[in-house]
């Protein structure tokens, strides 16, 4: 898994997730994530566009993000899933916790 910045404004962070978010990289993602938030950023935006699969421990680190910014007063959108991550969300009703967008520009107009 990769996880590259795209764009910072005040306390907005635009980056893309590519690869697999599995057991072992769902702790880079929430190291990242909280080094970011350490940093005093408190809105995400994730384009998940090249994401390929997300496993359980996957959808656990986007939850333990969501409820730190939450408690922040911040929030975590994912934008652009592919189909197969995009049924993971939703069977697992990840879906109705963390709004997803079908794209960067939505989700940065939301």
């Amino acid at each position: 898994m990769e996880i590259k910045e795209l764009k910072r404004e005040k306390e907005l962070l635009t980056a893309t997730l590519s690869g697999r978010m599995d057991a072992i990289t769902a702790t880079e993602f929430t190291t990242r994530l909280e080094d970011w938030i350490d940093e005093g950023l408190r809105d995400f935006i994730i384009d998940c566009g090249q994401l390929d699969y997300i496993s359980s421990a996957g959808l656990r680190s986007i939850l333990i993000i969501a409820k730190k910014l939450k408690g922040l007063e911040g929030e975590l959108k994912l934008a652009g899933l592919q189909e197969s991550v995009q049924t993971v969300f939703a069977i697992s009703g990840f879906n109705k916790i963390i709004p997803i967008f079908a794209s960067l520009d939505d989700a940065a107009t939301a």
